[in-house]
């Protein structure tokens, strides 16, 4: 399972507030789903990004609190946060029917 937050807006002057919103609301699916004994994947993609964001993105990465972060105006990174969803579906598909990949 995997949760997470997308926030579209592109001015990267109020792209710290937009962070700071999806921070909290991250924090709260994860307390929600950690009281009930789940640990879903959260992750985050952001169309303007500074840097000082980035630094507590890649923070939070290293130490798992985020599962996966992409930058929505790098392909690059959109393409490899639809492969990381895509094998999160298939791996659940697989060990509905029991197919190991």
């Amino acid at each position: 399972m995997a949760l997470g937050e997308l926030k579209g807006g592109i001015d990267p002057a109020g792209a710290d507030e937009h962070w700071k919103t999806a921070r909290t609301s991250l924090a709260r699916i994860q307390k929600a789903f950690s009281q009930k004994g789940f640990s879903p994947d959260l992750f985050f993609v952001g169309a303007a990004i500074e840097n000082s964001m980035a630094d507590e993105i890649w923070d939070q990465l290293k130490k798992g609190t985020l599962s996966n972060a992409a930058n929505l105006t790098n392909a690059d990174q959109v393409a490899s946060l639809c492969g990381w969803l895509c094998g999160l579906y298939i791996g659940c598909a697989c060990r509905k029917t029991s197919i190991v990949p």
